[in-house]
């Protein structure tokens, strides 16, 4: 029996033991499809094993319906979380016949189904598989171009195709060209295995294999061949070619690192190969088959290579490659064979095979699968074998004649490693599983299993150096049945052959497992199980593989049609048990599967499953770090076994709680060093409780049951007395300390150790890396409780040692827990191993920050990678803070840290890629910037913060503090997390609060009544954003006012009062006339109203876009009866409102704001049933393409909606696809656009007949396309089009004027701003032809293509040779504007001038002069003033002296003709200079410009009722009065001007006389502009914006609403290409409301002003960006912000085209300018005395300083007086006045800080201090308030700080001097003096000695002892010799009394 407890000791219990069903099997039961599915043939299917996680199960899925049993499997792997944090569930993938089941749980959720999926045949495997999509597809050999986006995808094989779905709901189906066998998931996509039967003859020598193996790295790309690079072995000479060995098998595929394992069936060996991407070389290399391939029989292929690839080129799909032709060759050597034949073939030589055959599938040749091949299946003639082999062909460079280029290759194989070929040749077979595991140190294997031989064969490899390639090392052999790695535990579980379940870590030997539940095999067997080597094995193998797959190939191909397939397999199992007598017991393990984490399946031999867990190696903090810390410092053999003790203790069965794991560690570890536990006091007691160690031998039982002597002793030398002895309770009952009997036998006979154990050399080493433990766990408040664990065995190893520093510094920390005397053992030191990096002092990171803020120079700190990381952080942060060495966090090895490592391992090259690269845009002004950024960088958080001790945090604490203060608009996210800017960190994550009105919280609603509401809910405006207008607007209801001027939903009031004389047939023929003059003002709103509206909705997807009805009926008082116009009473017009509802549906789409998703289904689900809405559908589509929407319409549907022939739509998509292409030169959209004008088509093409207006649109588009491209082509064509003829058929005869504008506004557009720098074109002589169109004069002779055509004049416009000026002049001046825009060249601007004589003047049209006026002063950009002087300066000097005032009284007596031209063109000159202005300010609310404008404005207004009009013209003046007010508007767009809104108003009152459609256009575009997207958006002065505004506002508007003559109506919503996006929004980040802030904007300086700082109450339109130096929040009611714009714009312009949206926080105290305006009622106002603010601090008020919930139950809780408070109301004094300061000075974070250092000093008065680290804090924050830099910053900005305007802690420094004063007065001297004389000292002053201590920082009594001070007699060579200890001089004279021999010399 002794073995079996040998046995029992070391097992390790599995934990969780659970019956195992696949999830999938329920699900699919109750699946509507499983009709099919009878649940008792739903057997488990054994054999389909997955070989690891993730590497997918294998192809022995194949149906075959043998007694229409059905086949199922699953795989599993670890749940994979959609945010990547660690999730601890199973995923599985379940398949049975066509159905998919993936199942999942969650944290939170048992596991369910998640998705299922049925396909169309039997599903031959399924998998996950993750695929990367790298974005810039340019060069895809290069891996790192581009971000790459991985998308989680599951594939499922069926024989044809395999579909892929993402998780993200994208599916795809990749059709398979040949059939295949297998698939497998890899790093980079999935990699496919064709299937060939194992029998193929290798193809006679003149052809090339076809390749075995593609690649499909989507399932989008093509499906590519596979290329292999092997080493000079097997194949000769390392070369590249394709994967195209049929005996190759891959059995295995892993990710990380990228590896595949194939088996070459006819050598018998596995090998190893590397999976990479194919680089470019390798690919050409391929691709051409050089002749210098090596083996004879390629030299001839490389030739008929490409002639195939030739004579293919016309396949019909872009597989026709290489392959084609093998493909037919192949089958047709096949399909000569009969399936039958095919079907059983006994050649293969595997043995293993025998019981299986061939699959009866594999009669139809193997490219049936799909029709990409039909050219090689079907059209196979012997013609195309001659031509391969034609000589002309042998050129390689026929490559490039091919249409169809050939298939790249993608990934390539690198051979790695091949197992050595072993005797017993014949034996070795497939492995059946392989997986990777790494051992408990690190190390990894590739483990793969050969059932044949019932062996694991171990491979250890690892990375290079440069981790560029694998290194393989030895193999090991495990004997083994099956085998599982369990990653959780980095350990592996092995079924050894006698049914042992056994635990192996790499290849050591861990233990047994004990199932519960299940017995013991070896407890029963009465004999020894045969070796392999009898003839079990030949039985063995064949049915071994039922239970196991083989291959994957084989098993594809193979699958058994025997029917006893079960049975045989328990015959099978019943002789292998005869042997054993444990049958009777029934169950046993045959086989592992599924292991993901720590958890694996068992397959019984009673047919069911069970799951256990394997435990993990340590649970507790302290332990897991101890062993991680342990296991880096030993060498790795002795790691290892020592973790496998440990291993075996800890999970005995029966295993410790939690709470005994420390102990149980001590234990274990103190064994393996060589102590005897029992002997050895305290370890002793650990164990109470607990379950005997198990290492050592159990104990005997007690003989009495009375109890004795020594239990009592064993009670008072326990743990729980000696820390219950110092609880303050005990002090409160008074209670006198027991004495300990120090045991008898125990301290006589001093204990020695045994150093032949494990650890023993190894202690000083293990000692030294507990200690850094011990100091990185004191960094963490949560690990006080471990520590104090920790330092019990410290103190016995340091005793042991003979370490005294490190005893005295233990005592320092702990005085309570380390006792002067213990039980000491004896150390043979000689056989000791002192590492290099043992120091005798011990390292103490307190000390170390002590020394760096006292200015002492510091030595590097010890620390070990991957445990100290704590240590490390505090220690450069502090570096890089207070001493300031900003390369402190640099990449280089740091000066401040040494690394230690075991001597024996080699160094890791350590790569720490989160170290902080400051190369990204954040700007970094000092030192704390620096800190903040490096800390984020390296993933530190606000709770990290909280967890580390005050006094190490003060310093992190104090920079996030002046970072707070002063913080950079553009740091990430992370860093405004972590100094507490919510705001900016809300900005950094989002911007995007304006997404609909619900996130907005309450809106504020308009104060019309609820009637009125609910009408105006139709009118289109009902979604603006009413709480930013009511903010920017917020004194009247300008809003409202513009509502009502804009609607166009409802009918209009007609009011005609019926003269008595009238008959009522009269009356309603008037009321139908006055309504008709009032439908030409309602038709112009909607262009108003799409400006009003601009980008403020975001459309629901699922409904349609709601388009406002444009009501063109009226009612007329006093009955309110219905006037309409179709009544027939009076002529209307026909089609009078097809242009109002393109208008009407442009509104409407205009509202969509860019950034909505909405995308080409939602614009076509928006397409109306009624063929009367399309106009406003085609102006729907024109508004989608000006914000950029129409770019996600598919061509296919912008060409349905064109070859409707629907005039509206062609104009209104042409625009808009054109807009949304802007300046793209897109050739789809070319191609498009040029159909649609004659001039770009081919002179023989078919005249189509495309109507006019449509032309001018495409003409426009052209324009728009290329804009600023100067494209020469394009100009030249268009710059013939201005002066296009009529044409003799009379073709182009209507409106001509229109058509010459657009060519001239596209030529102006494609050339913008180029001026004479066009490259290319100075021989198209553009400005002179332009100077002639405008001036006229003989027509050139038409150059180009289409000269024919115009040859021969128009047979009825008589026009002769000459230019028609009227026609060509507005087009050719404002390209003149546009080319030369801002150039500022004066001698084109000359061309331009004025005509200054009178006969001059009568030959230019009065209207053009306009033109010209403002053409001529936009070239001269910089010479246009905002004032009435610079625009009269544009008039010529005749006008000015002849023409006479515009409101004159009366007209001069001679009637002169000449007056009338001149007064026309005054007028007009004045309106051109204007509008130029209006152009120049656009969008900058200049004061000059505005009431400059303003003048002429009135001017005109009064010149309208004054006799000059009758001179001018009212239709002139109308003119030139519209054009003012645009201009007004332009100026002070999106302001909402009230002027401006006063003069719109009176205009849109006026209705009668010369008012026509055009001018009540004019007004209410004005009026939109002025409110531009609701006072969101402003107009941009950019070259393009003015290109833009030029086609919008064209200063000749239509007489009427169908009236495009002169202008396409449709061109006057470019504007919205000039819109800019400027409002700038404050929200409040805790309220989420808008709110308003003060800005402070600074210019740049510019040639007209200084660089100037204006203040701006926001919300308001900023100015242009480029004009801003910087912008930033102001102070003091918000925390300050600033955004510097000098560098770069592009954050500005992302908040700003986002909504705006700008957070700002209010400051503690402080309300908002909406409760508070003048700043009256804020708290630092109210506060009447300073003295004593905090005591008239009510608790109740702190709610007006902080939202924080946690400070506000503070209050509730700790602040407020109850009764009788007697002794507490001094307590609730202070807790009120630190809660004050801090949340008055914005430091909340510092309140538990106060508390501390308060309840410490507290404490210590009470002498209750049983440990000393508060009181070491709060020295680490008296020294940072001290310290140099400190001191320095707070010179530099005095009023800011942590602990500033508070007494605090002097108070706190006072008390505990006076307590420790006290303490030495008391007697504390004299046990002060035994300490330094090593006298023992006196137990009950122990804590208070410890204090004095650490608080005044004495050396320790060995340092004085050495320091020689024994001379010493007076304080001045005290001092002198104290100084090397950096100790302060209130010290020393504290320490002078015990320390000089008289007292009396301290008087020097």
């Amino acid at each position: 029996m002794s073995d079996h407890s040998e046995e029992r000791a070391t097992m390790i219990a599995a934990g969780d033991l659970q019956e195992f069903v696949p999830r999938g099997r329920e699900h699919c039961r109750r699946h509507p499809g499983a009709h099919n599915l009878q649940p008792r043939e739903l057997q488990p299917a054994s054999e389909l094993c997955s070989s690891d996680g993730a590497a997918g199960l294998v192809g022995s899925l194949r149906e075959v319906t043998i007694h229409e049993r059905q086949r199922e499997s699953w795989q599993l792997r670890k749940g994979v979380s959609d945010f990547g944090e660690e999730v601890d569930y199973d995923e599985e993938l379940y398949v049975a016949s066509n159905m998919v089941i993936w199942s999942k749980g969650s944290k939170s959720e048992a596991s369910a189904a998640y998705k299922a999926f049925s396909v169309d045949s039997p599903v031959l495997q399924a998998l996950w598989c993750d695929f990367t999509i790298q974005q810039e597809k340019s060069d895809k050999a290069d891996v790192s171009g581009g971000k790459e986006i991985v998308q989680k995808c599951v594939c499922i094989l069926q024989s044809s195709c395999v579909n892929v779905h993402s998780v993200d709901g994208k599916d795809y189906i990749a059709a398979l060209p040949f059939q295949v066998a297998n698939i497998w998931p890899t790093k980079f996509g999935l990699l496919l295995e064709r299937s060939g039967s194992s029998h193929e003859v290798p193809p006679s020598p003149p052809r090339e294999p076809l390749p075995t193996m593609f690649s499909m790295l989507h399932p989008l790309d093509e499906i590519t061949p596979l290329v292999c690079k092997s080493g000079a072995g097997v194949f000769g000479s390392a070369r590249v070619q394709y994967v195209a060995d049929y005996t190759l098998r891959i059995v295995f595929v892993n990710a990380e690192p990228s590896i595949v394992m194939t088996y070459d069936t006819v050598q018998s060996l596995h090998t190893v190969w590397a999976l990479r991407r194919v680089k470019p070389e390798e690919q050409n290399t391929v691709l051409k088959f050089s002749e210098q391939l090596g083996t004879p029989q390629n030299v001839a292929a490389s030739s008929s290579l490409t002639a195939q690839l030739r004579s293919l080129s016309k396949g019909d799909s872009p597989m026709a490659s290489p392959f084609q032709n093998y493909s037919s060759i192949h089958s047709q050597s096949r399909s000569v064979s009969s399936p039958s034949m095919q079907s059983r073939s006994p050649s293969i030589s595997n043995m293993a095979a025998l019981s299986r055959s061939h699959s009866p599938a594999l009669g139809v040749h193997s490219f049936s699968g799909v029709q990409r091949f039909n050219s090689s299946s079907n059209a196979q003639s012997p013609r195309r074998h001659s031509i391969t082999h034609s000589p002309e062909s042998a050129c390689s460079d026929s490559f490039l004649v091919t249409e169809t280029e050939p298939i790249v290759p993608e990934l390539c194989i690198d051979h790695l490693w091949t197992e050595a070929i072993t005797k017993m040749r014949e034996k070795n077979s497939q492995a059946s599983k392989v997986f990777i595991t790494t051992d408990l140190c690190g190390q990894k294997f590739l483990c793969f299993l050969v059932e044949s031989q019932l062996q694991l064969r171990c491979v250890k490899f690892q990375e290079s150096n440069d981790k560029s390639q694998l290194i393989f090392g030895s193999l090991t052999n495990i004997q083994a049945k099956d085998a599982a790695p369990v990653q959780g535990v980095d350990t592996l579980l092995v079924l050894e052959g006698s049914g042992n379940l056994v635990l192996y870590s790499g290849i050591v030997r861990v233990g047994k497992v004990f199932i519960p539940g299940l017995p013991a095999p070896s407890l029963t067997m009465s004999n020894q199980m045969p070796r392999p080597s009898t003839p079990l094995d030949s039985v063995s193998t064949p049915s071994k593989s039922l239970n196991k797959h083989l291959g994957p190939l084989e098993e594809s191909m193979l699958l058994s049609p025997v029917p006893e397939l079960r049975d045989s397999s328990k015959l099978h199992d019943s002789t292998y048990v005869e042997d054993c007598t444990f049958q009777q017991h029934g169950t046993f393990i045959h086989a592992l599967r599924d292991p993901v984490h720590n958890r694996v399946t068992l397959e019984l031999s009673s047919n069911t499953m069970v799951r256990i867990t394997i435990p993990e190696i340590a649970t507790s903090e302290l332990v897991k770090t101890c062993l991680q810390g342990v296991k880096a410092i030993l060498p790795k053999e002795v790691a290892v076994q020592m973790l496998v003790k440990w291993y075996n203790a800890y999970n005995a069965p029966g295993g410790p709680s939690y709470r005994l794991e420390w102990n149980l560690f001590v234990t274990c570890l103190m064994n393996m060093m060589g102590y005897n536990t029992e002997k050895l006091t305290w370890t002793r007691n650990l164990n109470v409780g607990g379950s005997p160690s198990p290492v050592s031998a159990p104990k005997k039982a007690r003989p009495s049951e009375t109890g004795s002597d020594e239990d009592w002793e064993y009670l008072l030398s326990s743990d729980y007395h000696r820390n219950f002895e110092s609880h303050p309770l005990s002090k409160v009952l008074g209670l006198d300390p027991l004495e300990v009997l120090a045991p008898k036998d125990d301290f006589l006979q001093s204990l020695s150790l045994d150093y032949s154990t494990l650890l023993f050399t190894h202690i000083p080493a293990i000692f030294f890396v507990l200690h850094l433990v011990y100091e990185e766990f004191k960094l963490n408040l949560l690990m006080g409780e471990e520590n104090r664990s920790l330092v019990v065995l410290l103190v016995q190893l340091a005793r042991d040692l003979k370490l005294e520093a490190y005893i005295d510094y233990y005592y320092r920390d702990y005085p309570a827990l380390v006792k002067s005397s213990g039980q000491t053992c004896i150390i043979d030191q000689g056989f000791m191993h002192h590492p290099a990096f043992f120091s005798a002092e011990p390292p103490s990171i307190f000390q170390w920050l002590s020394s760096c803020l006292k200015g002492g120079s510091v030595q590097p700190y010890p620390y070990l990678p991957g445990i100290c990381e704590r240590s490390k952080l505090v220690i450069l942060s502090v570096a890089l803070y207070i001493l300031g060495d900003e390369s402190a966090v640099s990449n280089e090895a740091s000066p401040y840290l040494y690394k230690i490592t075991s001597g024996q391992q080699k160094q890791q090259i350590e790569q720490d890629d989160n170290r902080c690269c400051f190369g990204r845009s954040t700007s970094i002004s000092s030192l704390a910037e620096k800190l903040i950024i490096w800390l984020t960088n390296i993933g530190f958080t606000l709770r990290d913060l909280e967890t580390l001790p005050f006094g190490v945090a003060l310093p992190i604490r104090d920079a996030v503090y002046y970072c707070r203060e002063q913080p950079a608009s553009d740091w990430p996210e992370a860093v405004c997390v972590l100094i507490g800017r919510q705001d900016l960190s809300k900005q950094a994550c989002e911007g995007n609060l304006l997404k609909s009105k619900s996130s907005m919280g309450p809106v504020l609603s308009s104060d019309s009544p609820s009637a009125a509401e609910s009408e105006e809910d139709e009118d289109g405006m009902n979604n603006m954003n009413d709480e930013v207008m009511s903010l920017i607007w917020s004194k009247d209801l300008r809003v409202q006012e513009v509502r009502r001027l804009l609607q166009s939903a409802r009918p209009v009031r007609v009011n005609v009062v019926q003269m008595p004389e009238a008959s009522d047939h009269d009356f309603i023929e008037e009321k139908e006339n006055r309504l008709l003059q009032l439908c030409q003002r309602t038709m112009a709103l909607p262009v108003g109203r799409g400006m009003f509206t601009l980008f403020s909705y975001h459309p629901i997807p699922a409904e349609q876009l709601p388009i406002p009805k444009l009501n063109l009926t009226g009612r007329a008082p006093p009955r309110n009866s219905t006037v309409d116009l179709n009544s027939g009473n009076i002529d209307v017009p026909p089609n009078m409102a097809c242009w109002a509802s393109f208008h009407n549906g442009v509104a409407a789409g205009l509202k969509i704001a860019p950034a909505s998703r909405i995308d080409s289904s939602w614009i076509i689900y928006n397409k109306p049933k009624n063929a009367e809405q399309a106009n406003e559908y085609a102006g729907f589509l024109m508004a989608l393409g000006l914000s950029g929407h129409l770019t996600k319409l598919a061509t296919l549907n912008i060409h349905d909606y064109l070859t409707k022939g629907h005039e509206m739509t062609s104009i209104g998509l042409l625009l808009g696809v054109s807009a949304a292409k802007l300046g793209t030169m897109d050739m789809a959209i070319t191609r498009l656009l040029s159909i649609h004008i004659p001039a770009l088509l081919p002179p023989t093409s078919t005249e189509l007949d495309v109507p006019h207006n449509v032309q001018v649109a495409a003409v426009i588009g052209i324009g728009l396309v290329y804009q600023g491209t100067a494209h020469r082509h394009t100009a030249e064509v268009l710059l013939a089009e201005i002066g296009r003829p009529p044409g003799p058929e009379m073709e182009y005869c209507t409106d001509r004027e229109s058509y010459s504008l657009a060519s001239g506004l596209a030529l102006g557009m494609v050339c913008l701003g180029h001026g004479s720098n066009l490259i290319g074109m100075s021989d198209l002589n553009v400005p002179e032809q332009l100077y002639q169109y405008m001036v006229g004069g003989h027509r050139r002779f038409q150059a180009g293509m289409h000269r024919e055509k115009h040859k021969s004049p128009s047979y009825q416009i008589k026009e002769g040779d000459t230019i028609n000026v009227d026609v060509t002049c507005p087009g050719a001046t404002l390209a003149f504007a546009m080319i030369y825009l801002k150039t500022n060249n004066r001698s084109i601007a000359d061309w331009l001038q004025t005509p200054d004589t009178m006969y001059l003047l009568d030959f230019v049209k009065p209207e053009f002069l306009l033109l010209r006026t403002l053409a001529r002063c936009l070239i001269l950009w910089d010479d246009i003033m905002p004032s009435t002087e610079w625009v009269d300066s544009n008039v010529p000097q005749i006008i000015r002296e002849n023409s006479i005032p515009l409101h004159a009284t009366e007209l001069p007596s001679s009637e002169d003709l000449s007056l009338e031209t001149l007064m026309q063109a005054h007028v007009y000159i004045i309106a051109g200079a204007c509008l130029s202005l209006g152009f120049r300010f656009a969008g900058s609310e200049n004061k000059a410009a505005f009431n400059c404008l303003d003048k002429y404005a009135t001017d005109f207004l009064k010149s309208l009722s004054a006799p000059t009009a009758s001179i001018i013209g009212h239709y002139n003046l109308e003119t030139c009065l519209s054009v003012l007010l645009l201009s007004l508007a332009m100026v002070v767009a999106g302001s909402g001007n009230l002027k401006v809104l006063q003069l719109c108003r009176f205009m849109h009152k006026k209705t009668g006389g010369e008012m026509n459609y055009g001018f009540h256009l004019a007004h209410h575009m004005a009026l939109g502009l002025l409110f531009l997207g609701g006072g969101r958006y402003s107009l941009s002065t950019s070259n393009s914006s003015i290109a833009a505004l030029l086609c919008a506002l064209y200063p000749h508007f239509p007489v009427h609403s169908t009236d495009n003559r002169y202008h396409l109506q449709a061109l006057r919503h470019l504007y919205v290409l000039a819109a800019d996006p400027r409002l700038l929004i404050p929200v409040d980040v805790d309220s989420n409301t808008p709110c308003y802030a003060l800005l402070e904007v600074t210019f740049k300086g510019t040639q007209w002003y200084e660089e100037t700082t204006e203040e701006m109450m926001a919300p308001t339109l900023l100015p242009e960006l480029h004009l801003l130096k910087q912008i930033r929040v102001k102070g003091p009611r918000y925390w300050e912000l600033l955004i510097d714009l000098s560098n770069e714009t592009s954050h500005l312009k992302s908040i700003l085209s986002k909504g705006g949206v700008l957070y700002v926080k209010l400051r503690a105290g402080q309300l908002s300018y909406k409760e508070d305006p003048m700043g009256w009622r804020s708290f630092s106002a109210q506060t009447i005395t300073h003295g004593n603010e905090a005591r008239s601090f009510k608790p109740e008020d702190i709610s007006a300083f902080t939202s924080d919930p946690a400070l506000l139950l503070f209050a509730e809780y700790f602040c407020k007086p109850t009764v009788n408070m007697g002794q507490k109301q001094e307590m609730l004094d202070f807790f009120s006045s630190i809660l004050y300061e801090c949340v008055t000075q914005e430091k909340p974070e510092m309140l538990p800080t106060y508390i501390a250092i308060d309840q410490a000093v507290r404490r210590l008065e009470r002498g209750e201090m049983s440990e000393t680290f508060e009181l070491g804090q709060i020295k680490l924050v008296l020294e940072f308030f001290n310290s140099r830099c400190h001191q320095g910053r707070m010179s530099r900005n005095p009023n800011r700080g942590l602990f500033m305007n508070s007494e605090f802690l002097p108070v706190m420094k006072c008390t505990i001097d006076k307590a420790l004063d006290q303490w030495l007065q008391a007697g504390g001297d004299v046990c002060l003096r035994s300490y330094l004389n090593r006298q023992p000292k006196d137990e009950s002053q122990q804590n208070m000695l410890a204090c004095f201590l650490v608080y005044h920082s004495v050396p320790m009594p060995g340092q004085l002892a050495a320091g020689g001070l024994e001379g010493i007699t007076n304080f001045s060579e005290m001092l002198l010799k104290f100084k090397q200890w950096n100790v302060l001089v209130r010290a020393l004279l504290r320490l002078a009394p015990v320390l000089l021999k008289n007292p009396q010399s301290m008087v020097l």
